[in-house]
């Protein structure tokens, strides 16, 4: 039985949602921090996009 890839239905590469929810998790940032870090860094998202990412594989990356 093979996994099925969680990230396999979003655009965005599976390194960026990891950057993203480890930079949310790891320090005391709150979502627009976040938003705005990775804004300097030259991805654009929103802030709400964390959050969903945050929910969905949170629980994931903490396995």
């Amino acid at each position: 039985m093979t996994k099925k890839n969680p990230f396999c239905y979003f655009k965005t590469s599976p390194e960026i949602i990891r950057l993203a929810v480890m930079m949310y998790v790891r320090f005391p940032l709150s979502l627009r921090n976040v938003e705005d870090l990775l804004y300097e860094r030259g991805i654009d998202i929103c802030h709400e996009t964390v959050r969903y990412w945050w929910n969905k594989f949170g629980p994931l990356f903490a396995n």
